[in-house]
């Protein structure tokens, strides 16, 4: 025990470290600069950085490149912002910039360069334009946005002329000695037009205006508000989801009813059947094989010990998200949470899979294990490299520096599966035997010919659609939220929704167990895991209709990491709630077949 608790302290040291050295070539400002930034506090004519991030269509988010990418005035002594781990997924590569913005000095117009663009980067810049390209900076750790330039339709004579936005306007506003908000715009009066392809001399300028304001610091977050669903569409949200829930909440009791009646008809049925002690029909009648253990023993545990720890990695973010962890632009907090929690809770798979294999009389318990530690990240992986292939070709930000996998495939290796061996020992090393009301046959009873619609496919259908309903309304939320420009902050009801996905989806996969044994079909094992993780298919499905019909994404970059990473999300969501209707199914069945005399 000793030994593993260093090993868990050794994991969590390893993983904060990772996630804040993840690229430790790159520059640190000067050490004045960094005491300013560490507490935010300046004195009147203190500089005050301001870094620019990326670049990209505004309608493809994933598809960002890094600012300097298009031919802006260019610091000669560029220096790169230290990011961690979260911050680097999320494709954030910050730089120091030329624009020279001091605490509380305004500046009605200043030069910030003037070049002669080339050919090539006329059509750099006309083509962003085009594709209506915005750019993202940060200014005291404060996110703004502007448009790199736009489109001048004129109809008589039909022409379209590319107009390049040569000056930036920032408006600041100050609270004693801190920085509370910041905004920029583009003066639409001074553009430069690049319609031709002909070298052009541009001069690029800014102005800067700070006002005091009596927002306090700690409140600087709030304007971002603004950018999420709160409080437009709140009350909108709040009555399209207790819609949903009271819908799912009635269908649900609807079905509980008839189910617990039936059962009721069938304890009564069986008592007298033991005391006239006639033949056995219905779901008592193959109480000798309903334990029988499914085949494919350790690609079964493997599945239910990764959706397990799925399912724990849910909860976790959902804890820290209730306590305000992810606040608005709180950059890369959620993919640092899910790496780092990710990779602490893989003892949780090791366990519960070795575990149950044990359980199921499975010997190659090594090979369990290593298909319990890449049965979730083998596809990820996979994934991963495709896409970034396609970022580094199309040289987008999105594509990771090569020290930041290294970084990754460590904590894999040093962190994630040493501790998914450790929880396959523990588990292993179990001793509780399956507990089963029933003794089971020697040789199993023949299934009898069943209609189409009782197969397998069908009944995922029926399984994953009354909890796909559940929660159909908020996933457009979250989808704005991940592949758009919005912000979601309204965690409490998300929350309530994925309570109500975990019950729902329980409920839905013992009634349709139920109905499978009652036509004698003892082979419930997988298809509890396959109807409880059904809504992850009807998931996947909705991503082409917002793909298509909600969103303005297009290329193959957006759609690869769009179809790439949300298949698997729903390949997640498969493993989570399929374990969900196995455990929840093998619940039911121990219940009912305990109730009666089985011998």
């Amino acid at each position: 025990m000793a030994s593993l608790r260093c090993l868990l302290l050794a994991s969590v040291a390893l993983c904060l470290v990772a996630v804040k050295s993840v690229d430790a070539t790159r520059s640190e400002p000067g050490s004045v600069l960094r005491r300013l930034l560490e507490n935010h506090k300046y004195a009147e004519g203190d500089p005050v950085p301001l870094y620019a991030n990326k670049v990209g269509p505004f309608q493809n988010p994933s598809e960002t490149y890094q600012y300097y990418d298009l031919p802006f005035c260019t610091p000669k002594h560029m220096q790169h912002k230290t990011e961690d781990l979260g911050e680097v997924l999320e494709g954030d590569r910050m730089v120091t910039t030329m624009f020279n913005l001091t605490f509380n000095n305004d500046k009605e117009y200043e030069e910030l360069c003037s070049t002669v663009l080339t050919t090539d980067q006329v059509k750099k810049f006309r083509r962003a334009v085009e594709q209506d390209y915005y750019f993202q900076m940060y200014f005291d750790d404060l996110p703004l946005w502007g448009f790199i330039g736009k489109l001048d339709v004129s109809d008589e004579p039909r022409e379209t002329r590319y107009l390049l936005y040569t000056h930036f306007q920032f408006k600041v506003s100050y609270n004693d000695n801190r920085v509370i908000e910041i905004g920029v715009t583009t003066d639409p009066k001074q553009v430069k037009d690049i319609t031709r392809d002909d070298p052009l001399k541009v001069t690029f300028t800014y102005s800067v205006k700070w006002e005091s304001t009596t927002i306090t610091f700690d409140r600087r977050m709030e304007k971002y508000q603004k950018y999420s669903f709160l409080p437009q569409h709140l009350e909108i949200h709040w009555f399209s989801i207790i819609n949903s829930c009271v819908t799912v909440l009635l269908l649900t009791g609807f079905l509980a009813t008839i189910l617990m009646r039936v059962l009721k008809n069938d304890f009564i049925k069986y008592t007298k059947e033991d005391e006239e002690d006639p033949e056995e029909t219905g779901w008592k009648y193959i109480h000798g094989d309903v334990f029988r253990f499914p085949p494919h023993p350790n690609v079964f545990a493997a599945v239910v010990g990764s959706g397990t720890q799925l399912l724990v990695l849910v909860l976790c973010i959902f804890a820290l998200s209730l306590v305000g962890v992810f606040y608005p632009y709180n950059r890369g907090a959620l993919n640092t949470a899910c790496l780092v929690i990710y990779a602490l809770t893989a003892g949780i798979s090791g366990y519960v899979s070795a575990h149950l294999y044990r359980q199921m009389g499975g010997e190659q318990w090594v090979r369990n294990l290593i298909l319990t530690g890449s049965l979730f990240c083998g596809p990820l992986f996979l994934v991963f490299c495709f896409n970034n292939t396609v970022a580094i070709f199309y040289g987008s930000s999105q594509a990771l520096p090569f020290g930041t996998m290294v970084i990754i495939a460590i904590i894999w290796a040093l962190v994630t599966f040493p501790l998914t061996v450790l929880g396959g020992i523990a588990g292993k090393n179990n001793r509780s035997e399956f507990t089963a009301p029933c003794r089971t046959n020697k040789y199993p009873r023949e299934i009898p010919t069943l209609p189409w619609y009782r197969s397998t496919v069908p009944q995922m259908c029926m399984a994953g659609f009354l909890p796909f309903s559940a929660i159909y309304i908020e996933l457009y939320y979250i989808f704005a939220s991940i592949w758009g420009h919005k912000i979601y902050t309204i965690y409490s009801i998300l929350f309530i929704v994925f309570i109500i996905l975990i019950i729902v989806t329980a409920f839905i996969t013992i009634a349709l167990t139920y109905f499978q044994l009652a036509i004698e079909d003892h082979e419930w094992w997988w298809r509890a895991v396959f109807c409880g993780g059904s809504t992850g298919v009807f998931i996947y499905g909705y991503c082409f209709y917002y793909y298509f019909a909600r969103s303005e994404m297009t290329g193959l970059l957006q759609g690869s990491f769009f179809f790439g990473y949300m298949g698997c999300v729903c390949y997640g969501f498969f493993l989570m709630l399929g374990s969900v209707g196995y455990r929840a199914s093998l619940l039911f069945v121990r219940h009912i077949y305990r109730a009666i005399k089985c011998e």
